[in-house]
C-alpha cells in the first residue's frame, strides 16, 4: 500500500513576511527591555551581547530580501561600522524594518523557488534563505530572553507578534 502526499500550499509570500515582520516587532520589545548598558555589554557564558546579536539581524534582513529579489549577494561583512547606543539601534532597526517591506515587494514570485548561493555560504531556495534568516533571529532571541532572566528582567511574551 502507498501513501499519496498532496502539496498544498498554505502559505503566500505575504504570509511569510508578515510572519518575518511579527517576529522583527518582538525581537525590537527585547532590545527595548534591555538596561542601555546591559545591552551592550552584558553576556552569559561568553555568549555575545544582545546589541551585537541585533546588529547580525539588522545586517542580514534586508540583505536577504535584496538577494532573493535580485539574485546578486553582497558580501555578508558584520564588521562594519556598529551603533553604541539603543537609541541608535532602534533608529536602524526601524528604518531596516521598513526597507524590509519595501524589498520584500520587489521579488518576483519565481525567485522564492529559484536556487541560490546566499552570500557566498548557504546554497537554498529564496524561500529557504529567507526562512533561515526568521529562524537566526528566533534562535538568537532566545539568547536575549536568557539574558534578560539573568538580569532579573521578564522578557516580553513570545507569542506577542
Amino acid at each position: 500500500m502507498t501513501t499519496a502526499i498532496a502539496e498544498v500550499g498554505v502559505e503566500t509570500a505575504n504570509d511569510i513576511l508578515k510572519n518575518w515582520q511579527g517576529h522583527r516587532r518582538l525581537t525590537r520589545r527585547v532590545i527595548e527591555a534591555f538596561p542601555e548598558d546591559k545591552l551592550f555589554e552584558f553576556s552569559v557564558g561568553g555568549m555575545r551581547p544582545f546589541s551585537e546579536l541585533a546588529w547580525e539581524f539588522i545586517r542580514m534582513a534586508v540583505p536577504i530580501a535584496e538577494g532573493v529579489a535580485t539574485g546578486k549577494w553582497a558580501e555578508f561583512d558584520l564588521s562594519k561600522a556598529k551603533v553604541t547606543t539603543k537609541a541608535d539601534l532602534l533608529r536602524i532597526w526601524d528604518e531596516q524594518t521598513a526597507r524590509l517591506d519595501e524589498v520584500f515587494a520587489q521579488i518576483p514570485p519565481h525567485r522564492f523557488n529559484e536556487v541560490d548561493k546566499a552570500f557566498g555560504q548557504w546554497e537554498m531556495r529564496g524561500v529557504d534563505i529567507i526562512r533561515y534568516g526568521i529562524d537566526n533571529e528566533i534562535h538568537h532571541r532566545g539568547q536575549g530572553y536568557v539574558y534578560l532572566r539573568a538580569l532579573g528582567i521578564e522578557p516580553p511574551h513570545f507569542w506577542e507578534r
